[in-house]
């Protein structure tokens, strides 16, 4: 069954390449990012994982841990890092869960029998400290995953968690935001005193508030 945004992420024990862990204690008080893999030792599962790692300072700045799935072992997974380090020139430095039995897959829903009945497709889930799910994406086997996107969504995640703002199309850090129409116009000022725009009764704009 499919999990919906704003479900507690399902709690699970696995191994994986930096130790056995149990999610929800693994994940502590930091976002989390689990996103799975078709299989070791294919050519853009090899791409994806050296830019998660090279993007580790840009997920520690934000508070959060990627961690990967694939349904190989852990022999396999650990081989397979050798060969992410060496041609992405990077060095993994987050885990890789070994699902050789899919009991992670089958719990996050990430094989679609429709694409293939016996490895994940791309999927991604963005996890809250509160272990709520509150991005989901699936991508084909075939198509990698812009990871500077997955950035962007989880700078607007993080910040209308914590004003009473939406973020518009393509928005990205430093820009405007959209004020929530849950806040009267008059009551604007107070709340957001940087300024605002209105540029209809239910569309009013704001510098991005913590900045």
């Amino acid at each position: 069954m499919a999990i919906r945004l704003g479900e507690i992420a399902p709690d699970f024990k696995a191994q994986t390449s930096m130790g056995d862990i149990s999610f929800h204690e693994w994940l502590g008080e930091s976002w989390g990012l689990l996103f799975s893999h078709p299989a070791d030792f294919t050519p853009v599962c090899t791409t994806e994982l050296g830019r998660t790692a090279a993007l580790s300072g840009e997920f520690q700045k934000r508070n959060v841990k990627p961690i990967a799935v694939s349904v190989d072992p852990m022999g396999s997974h650990h081989d397979w890092i050798k060969d992410i380090n060496e041609t992405q020139n990077v060095e993994v430095n987050f885990p890789i869960i070994a699902d050789h039995d899919r009991k992670v897959a089958e719990l996050y829903d990430m094989i679609h029998p429709a694409v293939t009945e016996k490895v994940t497709v791309r999927t991604v889930f963005v996890i809250g400290p509160d272990k709520k799910v509150k991005l989901t994406l699936t991508y084909p086997p075939a198509t990698g995953r812009n990871f500077m996107e997955i950035i962007r969504v989880i700078d607007s995640l993080q910040l209308t968690a914590g004003y009473s703002v939406a973020t518009p199309a393509d928005w990205k850090q430093g820009e405007d935001v959209i004020v929530s129409p849950s806040i009267a116009t008059e009551d604007i000022p107070a709340k957001f005193p940087k300024g605002h725009k209105v540029v209809k009764p239910y569309l009013r704009t704001t510098p991005q508030p913590d900045l």
